[in-house]
């Protein structure tokens, strides 16, 4: 029997596509390893017109998203705020919807001119999508844009069950994954089942990331996510630039295979059906 029937398909995300070299090389490796789902592409980035046509060979095996960016600045070369004022702007509800709505056409409008189609789905860089004014602004340009057969499917940060006692993954919930999970199912935009993979970027090898792996992985539902941050090598001046390579060699390793058939788990590759 095919071990894929009697084991639950799980949903492995990289962020950060075209950020560096390094991530998309990382990405590339994953993706060919049968070790990833997805990776969420940030086409704010320079390196985005390059780094396109690689990840074009790899579809369907791995889906593509777009990762919506509002504070990555690229060394200056995308207009970008700080997390803080983002989140205080949204909630204070001073983010100007025209100009929400503006920065959602113009980084789909790059997705689909590099790849050629829609992205299989939509997250946001440290979670701005889900803010309010910007899930409302998200909402209105998908509706406007793609029919219900090619509507991409919506990252929700709504913690699978039992890991919302972590602090940081209740918070992320609390800003917005709660209330947008509610939105995107009253609107009927298909979105994933639990979320994991949130934690402080601390894990300073590969034992202690598997330790948090394995603390995700019970919790995990069909169709559920857990998001990621791999790089082949250590990325200068990233924020978690140390972690990524330690990410990447723990998600490569024999370690994760067979944690992952512990859990009865298996890695989803190919397209991805949520509804």
């Amino acid at each position: 029997m095919n071990h894929m029937s009697t084991t639950r398909p799980i949903l492995l995300c990289a962020d950060d596509y075209a950020l560096h070299p390094l991530v998309d090389d990382a990405v590339r490796q994953l993706a060919l390893a049968g070790r990833l789902s997805a990776t969420s592409c940030m086409t704010t980035s320079p390196l985005w017109p390059q780094a396109a046509p690689a990840l074009r060979e790899l579809r369907p095996r791995l889906s593509a998203g777009l990762h919506f960016n509002l504070t990555e600045g690229h060394d200056g070369q995308h207009a970008a705020q700080a997390l803080g004022t983002v989140i205080r702007q949204a909630y204070a509800r001073q983010l100007p919807q025209a100009q929400m709505r503006a920065a959602w056409r113009e980084q789909l409008d790059a997705f689909e001119q590099a790849m050629g189609t829609p992205p299989d789905f939509i997250d946001g860089h440290q979670h701005v999508h889900q803010l309010p004014g910007l899930r409302e602004a998200m909402q209105a340009e998908l509706q406007a844009r793609y029919a219900t057969h090619e509507m991409p499917w919506v990252r929700s940060t709504a913690p699978a069950s039992g890991l919302w006692r972590s602090p940081k993954a209740a918070i992320i919930a609390l800003l917005g994954g709660w209330a947008t999970t509610r939105r995107l199912r009253h609107a009927d935009i298909p979105m994933n089942h639990g979320f994991g993979g949130v934690y402080g970027f601390n894990a300073p090898d590969t034992a202690s990331y598997g330790r948090q792996m394995a603390a995700w992985l019970p919790h995990m539902a069909a169709g559920g996510l857990l998001m990621c941050h791999p790089a082949s090598d250590m990325v200068e001046g990233d924020a978690i630039g140390r972690q990524r390579p330690v990410e990447f060699e723990y998600l490569m390793s024999y370690t994760f295979g067979e944690l992952l058939q512990r859990n009865s788990c298996h890695i989803h590759q190919g397209p991805i059906q949520l509804r």
